[in-house]
């Protein structure tokens, strides 16, 4: 009769482990940033059918990395849960720290069973509030832990080296136009250093706009709107540099007072359309 093989507890976690994150690597990366009217989602995704970015509540959504159809699953259950909790007892009561331990339990049990293999998933749960101070974002590795993040976050893909790419660019007060750029210019950037370009087409960007009147505050940006938010820092700091031109040449005139700056500001928010089609 042969023994059977023995692997210690600590090996089999191990192993568990690098399994998912080398399926939870090959995926395309996903950004979050915080900007000063919320929370901004950027991820490199042509198909505009599976969604990596989605709604799950009023004021809360959800982003991951990974098999599709497992976070997919997870997605479901997380509307599922926010809505019977909501009309149980209060829409306030649907919370992204709730939602967020919801899926850290199943995550962790997945993990855990041997019975099965682990989630090749990371996921991302974001909440904004009605202040920048108010905002919450967790991160949710495979195994079912929680991470809370400040600021900016990056999952899939080359994620440390985006991670690092935004520590050091990121700031608070960023208007969405600003975000979007530092959110592409990371996700532009290759594993050896190198950069790509991506277009529009190859990009799926959504908010979680505080300033909305509506009670669900999530908004996917599409279309003219993003491809105008793409252009627009080259185009603000143009028209930021004519103005001091033209005073360096009328040194000589009198002051104008107010006349002479420049309204050419944009909010970057669309003023047609919006989608709040559900996924």
């Amino acid at each position: 009769m042969s023994t059977p093989f023995y692997v210690s507890p600590q090996q089999a976690m191990a192993d568990r482990a690098e399994y998912a994150r080398k399926g939870i690597a090959r995926g395309r990366s996903v950004v979050v940033l915080q900007y000063t009217d919320g929370v901004l989602f950027v991820a490199e995704n042509p198909s505009r059918a599976l969604h990596k970015v989605s709604e799950i509540y009023d004021r809360i959504a959800f982003a991951a990395v990974g098999k599709y159809n497992e976070f997919e699953n997870l997605r479901i259950g997380g509307v599922r849960y926010a809505d019977l909790r909501g009309y149980t007892y209060h829409r306030e009561d649907v919370t992204a720290r709730g939602l967020a331990n919801v899926y850290a339990q199943t995550l962790g049990t997945i993990f855990s069973s041997a019975a099965e293999k682990p989630y090749e998933v990371e996921l991302i749960v974001a909440e904004v509030g009605n202040a920048p101070e108010d905002d919450q974002i967790y991160r949710l590795p495979h195994d079912g832990s929680i991470v809370d993040e400040h600021g900016s976050v990056a999952v899939g893909g080359n994620a440390d080296q985006i991670s690092t790419y935004l520590d050091q660019r990121h700031r608070d007060g960023m208007s969405l136009a600003e975000a979007l750029r530092l959110a592409v210019d990371s996700l532009s950037r290759d594993t050896n250093g190198g950069e790509r370009t991506l277009t529009a087409e190859q990009l799926e960007v959504a908010v979680l706009d505080r300033t909305r009147p509506q009670k669900r505050k999530f908004k996917r940006i599409l279309g003219r709107q993003l491809s105008r938010l793409l252009d627009e820092p080259a185009d603000a700091e143009q028209e930021k540099d004519e103005p001091a031109a033209d005073a360096g040449e009328s040194s000589g005139d009198a002051p104008s007072g107010k006349g002479g700056k420049s309204t050419g500001k944009s909010t970057g928010k669309d003023t047609g359309a919006e989608s709040d089609a559900d996924d």
